[in-house]
């Protein structure tokens, strides 16, 4: 993560969680069954039976806090582990670089990674995987779904509500696509908005 990168995350802190919530600058935008689906998606997530999972990229813990199991998140912006402590009262929120996890060889049983792959460019991706496969026993990785409407990849201008303005790359994913590069795996939810597959 570059440092402009950085401090995108560290002033988008606050204002995270209303991506999800449909609240703030979002809440204008027209996302069909968005709700619904994201309600869907949690479930998922709470239905996963994990003795330890590393959520890296964690940010404000919105969806780590419905994993269960011993629960560490890591994120690089001190702001977003600010709000994940608050989630994760009996989990370990740390700060560290994804691309260099700070721990042993399959520390885990669960690796996580949510909208934080899509992210990552191909050469990034690749040495994500590498990490994430030292780490974690297994990896399951949640992003966002491409639709017609949006391009593969691009590169998204982003403005927060101070007004600061932000370049952010962007990777969307069918199931197919993100099983593809994962190597295999299973495909726990594929819907309008979301895809998770677990390898």
């Amino acid at each position: 993560m570059t440092e402009l990168e950085k401090l995108y995350y560290e002033r988008r802190a606050p204002e995270y969680d209303n991506w999800y919530l449909g609240t703030g600058l979002f809440a204008e935008r027209v996302r069909p069954r968005w709700h619904e689906e994201l309600k869907t998606l949690q479930s998922v997530l709470r239905s996963l039976s994990i003795r330890s999972v590393l959520d890296v990229a964690c940010g404000t813990a919105f969806l780590t806090q419905h994993l269960s199991g011993r629960v560490t998140g890591l994120d690089r912006s001190s702001s977003m582990i600010r709000i994940a402590r608050g989630r994760l009262p009996h989990g370990a929120v740390v700060e560290g670089d994804a691309l260099c996890l700070p721990f042993r060889s399959r520390a885990f049983e669960f690796l996580m990674a949510c909208h934080f792959y899509g992210h990552l460019d191909p050469q990034a991706r690749a040495q994500f995987l590498g990490e994430a496969r030292r780490v974690g026993e297994r990896l399951l990785v949640v992003d966002a779904a491409w639709r017609e409407d949006v391009p593969l990849e691009e590169m998204q201008q982003r403005v927060l509500q101070d007004g600061s303005r932000h370049t952010v790359y962007k990777r969307y994913f069918t199931a197919a696509q993100l099983m593809s590069e994962l190597g295999g795996g299973r495909v726990l939810h594929a819907g309008q908005w979301f895809v998770a597959v677990l390898v």
